[in-house]
């Protein structure tokens, strides 16, 4: 298997089912050299999914967010967080931004809040927020499109990339599936990430919607290093440790507490 993303993702299936995985069983698998698959083992001990160790690696389960949840269960998951969220998240937009909404369940319901904001420019590659702002007569909307991942409901690929890189935003607003002091943001499927650190590049200003669960998370395909964002807009779930350490590298926790 000569796809790097596949193969590791695969690598990632194997630990999770088995709980370790050897070198030589994986060179067999995939039909590669042992030292491609000592690569691949470095970088998922790097991200922190996995520990090498002699002939192999096992899994390491402390933080890593090894599978990835379909869009229909994160819907139903802290919604009244999320909405805490969203809510503070669009009384952060002015009119005449122009702002770049990422795809996801939070940013969903930053949408639904944008009806009554005069003058804005709304650029998304998230179907259920197209859908949404194609109802607001004085918002334009900027369609990021190319290929839909129906898992997630969203576009992505090379005409999203191209799409966007004629474009600036004042504001990104980016969902996360993993969040980790050392390993930064971090999602599940790579081309999402791409098009996501693209975004990032875009804007004047990143902004981070996420709840708490995604603390302490990590998934395999990095977006950016944590200093890169501006805001963090969260719940009261988040611990005093990341607290205090994004306030240190000059992030503004913004604390949103439940209902």
């Amino acid at each position: 298997m000569r796809d790097t993303s596949a193969r590791r993702e695969k690598t990632i299936a194997l630990l999770k089912e088995k709980g370790s995985v050897q070198v030589h069983e994986l060179s067999n698998l995939f039909n590669i050299s042992a030292v491609s698959i000592r690569k691949d083992l470095k970088f998922l001990d790097k991200m922190g999914i996995a520990t090498k160790a002699y002939g192999g690696a096992f899994l390491n389960t402390s933080n890593n967010e090894t599978t990835e949840t379909s869009i229909d269960i994160k819907r139903k998951l802290n919604v009244s967080k999320k909405c805490n969220i969203a809510q503070y998240a669009a009384d952060l937009i002015d009119s005449g931004d122009s702002i770049i909404l990422d795809s996801g369940t939070t940013t969903n319901q930053i949408a639904q809040l944008l009806k009554n904001i005069e003058d804005i420019t709304v650029i998304t590659n998230d179907l259920s927020v197209i859908d949404i702002i194609s109802n607001y007569n004085n918002t334009e909307l900027i369609v990021l499109g190319g290929r839909l991942r129906r898992k997630s409901m969203f576009f992505y690929g090379f005409q999203a990339e191209r799409a966007l890189k004629e474009l600036h935003a004042d504001k990104v607003f980016l969902g996360v599936d993993g969040f980790h002091m050392d390993k930064g943001i971090t999602t599940h499927f790579e081309a999402e990430a791409a098009l996501n650190t693209m975004m990032c590049n875009s804007a004047t200003e990143v902004i981070v919607v996420t709840d708490s669960s995604k603390f302490d998370k990590i998934c395999l395909h990095k977006i950016i290093d944590l200093s890169r964002i501006s805001k963090l807009i969260t719940d009261s779930g988040i611990s005093d440790e990341y607290k205090e350490g994004l306030k240190n590298i000059g992030i503004e926790v913004i604390v949103v507490d439940k209902n």
